[in-house]
């Protein structure tokens, strides 16, 4: 090891969450040793003997693993540093409790370590009585056990001590004017190092101006706690820009620099790699514009190594092997202070579930456990799909021929129909971390993706159903900026399908929740603005009107235009949780809160609005599942359409604008029909379409089916009256149809998401599907794609019928 003013640079494990295994944290160690890093601060708050049970030692097992863990950081040249955070039930004047917190420092002495951390971070400041009366204050308390532990330890060269107020948003009054920050500076040994996270927990940027009244009140250069890249308070965020904001000459200022980094370990590559960079041009310092650190020539030198790993046939194992990986993740939590707790500084979040460490065949997803009727049907039908696939045309992505075709275009013809492993591209890899950039600032994909939503939202009056005054450049302008939105959206599909299908498992396992959330906002982004293209209502319409629209929607993006004072969790969900606000229905988070699928599959999905040539296939399909749910095969191969008449027709006919086909690589495998206005819809059907039924299925033919006159007689009743108290609150209907094939049944929520932001946008408050409680079977198949699940997350049940509010 250097001397003790090294300048102490590296990876601090201090998020909350799952605690790396110890093979990952190997690999850390090699990755550090390339990148010239120096220091490893291990102090992960889910490890229960770091925090909870901080009074226990280490069982023999431990032990062993925990002195492999210091020989392999000091093999590979690195500080070995053993955080301890006693500060949630810790009596400081019990003298049993400063006897146990010795005996837990000496143990992990005696397996090697020379460099300690004590913690007293996101902790309540009140004292118990015993404490009141031994110390004139809290910051007394805690300066006067570290310095006992810290000689007791034989004043090791490097000793950390983590203050309650450990940024400058969390002192009282001031960072100047803070008591407890003047007690610490003022009676803490003046060996012991003090850290600090900057400004906010997260700090946007770092500079020596900055940190001078800090360095100033502590009466020592602080080690900075950088959370740039932590994750663990929002569940949908990811981190994968490069270190930024950090001036190189800040080692001048500062005892040295540690990154708190994402949960997912295969995440931190980028992060790592740039911190690597950022440390050696503050070291050489160097006047020419070589020496100096550049963030985006920095990330372009790491996304070409990371290259190289993603690309390896890697295998999740070597995350861990253990069985228990198949359960959901605890619960995840970041340096948030919560005022509202008393007993911690963290509001509690649930995490997005991590997947099971298995071997996976993306190619190859797992069939259903439950057999499903009609196999033969079914593979019939399977067939159908393929050859219809391969003969028919490409649907346009909406019904406008100027807008391009969807994920089904020319980017997909040339894969296989489930991906396969393959290499990720450097385009892809960019957009990856583009779309996952940093907690202040997005990337250029990200930026793109939201500020062109914004743009063609804002908008879409000009290709309004009462857009005929519009200018067609205006006109041209709005479907070529909607070409290109649409053309980033299928980018981010093929992303994820190569996530997926890719040689690295290590990396699919981490960064798969994020992606396929990524992508299941991008299927409802691009069908919404497929639809808008002539189907916004205009403003003479009663019922609604795109300025509605605008209403409903988000402005701006927000991550770029946060305060410079505000924290990063402000902004919930990173770019797909502002996708989701700038939909109509982006308040509804009911939509957009379901857990990954447990089987990745990189299957291609598309949603689109209908167009008139899906109906012979939405039929087909219809019949399919009519077939395997009730078995008569009589009527409906003497009457093909009847199901489909029944099921589909009366939408397709006279409300198409609110009808959205799912589709994969094989064809059409769901579809979602809305009726913006139950009340006209029936008085339309009444009109036209039951009379068009008579004449299609006469009840004088000696071929009709006795089946095919109740499905007629069931025409007649699904178009009864409903009661008015229903039709004031909920006044739009819908219904939903999905192959029981499909795997990722989040895709079906997805579909509904779609509608839902259609019939909202049009001024629908609230909408209702008919399920009659005897239909056990198709009762059972809506349950398992999540269909009642979403409506009745704010929703009145009736009989019969779930209703749900379009907040």
């Amino acid at each position: 090891m250097e001397n003790q003013e090294q300048f102490l640079c590296g990876v601090v494990e201090g998020f909350y969450g799952r605690p790396w295994s110890m093979d990952q944290r190997k690999v850390l160690f090699q990755w550090m040793q390339n990148w010239g890093l120096n220091t490893y601060l291990y102090g992960p708050k889910d490890d229960l003997k770091h925090r909870l049970l901080w009074r226990e030692v280490y069982s023999p097992e431990e032990e062993g693993q925990l002195r492999n863990l210091i020989t392999e950081a000091q093999s590979r040249g690195l500080r070995f540093v053993y955080a301890l955070s006693p500060g949630q039930d810790i009596v400081f004047s019990s003298s049993c409790d400063l006897t146990l917190l010795k005996r837990k420092l000496r143990q992990v002495s005696d397996l090697g370590c020379q460099a300690f951390a004590v913690l007293f971070d996101d902790i309540d400041h009140s004292m118990c009585q015993a404490d009141s009366e031994a110390f004139s204050s809290f910051a007394h308390a805690q300066v006067t056990v570290t310095n006992e532990v810290y000689r007791f330890l034989g004043e090791p060269p490097v000793f950390l001590f983590c203050p309650t107020e450990y940024c400058a948003s969390l002192c009282s009054p001031s960072v100047s004017k803070s008591p407890y920050l003047q007690t610490v500076g003022e009676d803490l040994l003046p060996n012991i190092t003090v850290v600090w996270t900057g400004n906010k927990v997260i700090s946007r940027k770092l500079s020596t101006d900055s940190l001078a009244e800090v360095e100033a009140v502590l009466q020592r250069p602080p080690l900075i706690w950088d959370n740039l890249h932590a994750n663990d308070y929002d569940s949908r965020r990811l981190f994968l820009g490069p270190f930024k904001d950090r001036e190189p000459r800040l080692r001048s200022s500062l005892r040295g620099l540690l990154l708190n980094p994402n949960c997912e370990f295969e995440a931190n590559y980028i992060p790592l790699h740039t911190l690597g960079s950022w440390y050696r041009a503050g070291k050489e310092e160097s006047k020419d514009d070589e020496g100096e650190y550049c963030a985006d020539r920095a990330l372009s030198v790491a996304l070409h190594d990371w290259m190289e790993e993603l690309n390896q046939p890697l295998h999740a194992g070597r995350q861990s092997g253990r069985a228990d990986l198949r359960s959901s993740a605890p619960v995840s939590r970041c340096k948030t202070p919560d005022r509202l707790d008393g007993s911690s500084a963290f509001r509690e979040r649930p995490v997005v579930a991590k997947l099971p460490v298995f071997p996976l065949n993306s190619s190859s997803p797992p069939s259903s456990p439950t057999k499903v009727n009609g196999d033969r049907e079914g593979q019939e039908a399977g067939r159908k799909r393929l050859n219809h696939s391969s003969q028919t045309h490409h649907h346009s992505a909406g019904s406008r021929p100027t807008v391009p075709p969807g994920g089904r275009g020319q980017k997909a013809q040339g894969r296989s129909p489930s991906g396969g492993k393959g290499l990720l591209t450097e385009s892809q890899v960019r957009l990856l971390v583009g779309l996952h950039y940093l907690p202040h600032e997005h990337g250029a994909a990200a930026h793109k993706l939201l500020q062109d939503l914004n743009w063609l939202k804002t908008n879409c009056f000009v290709v309004s159903v009462s857009s005929k005054k519009a200018l067609p450049q205006k006109i041209d302008e709005w479907r070529g900026r909607a070409s290109r939105f649409l053309s980033l959206c299928e980018d981010i599909g093929q992303l994820h399908c190569s996530v997926v299908g890719g040689a690295n498992r290590a990396v699919l396992y981490d960064l798969y929740p994020y992606v396929w959330d990524l992508r299941n906002m991008a299927l409802v982004a691009k069908a919404f603005v497929c639809w808008l293209d002539g189907r916004v209502l205009g403003d003479s319409c009663t019922l609604g009107t795109w300025r509605n629209c605008l209403h409903w929607c988000g402005k701006s993006s927000r991550a770029d235009g946060l305060e410079v004072d505000s924290e990063p969790w402000v902004c919930k969900g990173g770019v797909s949780g502002e996708v989701q606000m700038l939909l109509p229905i982006g308040g509804s988070n009911e939509l957009f809160t379901h857990p990954p699928p447990l089987f990745p599959t990189s299957r291609l999905y598309n949603i689109r609005p209908y167009h008139s040539k899906d109906k012979v296939e939405l039929y087909r399909m219809v019949r399919q599942l009519h077939l395997r749910t009730q078995g008569d095969q009589e009527s409906s191969s003497a009457h093909p359409d009847v199901i489909g008449d029944r099921c589909l027709g009366p939408c397709l006919a006279l409300c198409p604008d609110y009808s959205f086909v799912l589709e994969d690589e094989l064809g059409a495998c769901g579809c979602v029909l809305g009726i913006l206005d139950v009340r006209s819809f029936a008085k339309r059907c009444q009109a036209s379409w039951m009379p068009a039924m008579r004449d299609k299925y006469p009840s004088k033919s000696g071929n009709t089916h006795h089946n095919t006159q109740d499905l007629i007689r069931l025409m007649e009743e699904d178009q009864g009256e409903y009661p008015d108290s229903l039709l004031y609150h909920f006044p739009s209907q819908v219904r939903l149809d999905a192959l029981p094939e499909l795997v990722d049944i989040s895709v079906s929520r997805t579909l509904l998401t779609a509608l839902l932001t259609a019939l909202k946008a049009n001024g629908s408050q609230g909408v209702f599907c008919e399920v009659q409680p005897t239909d056990r079977q198709r009762l059972e198949f809506l349950t398992k794609l999540g269909f009642l699940e979403i409506l009745r997350g704010e929703a009145r049940s009736r009989e019969g019928v779930v209703l749900g509010r379009l907040l």
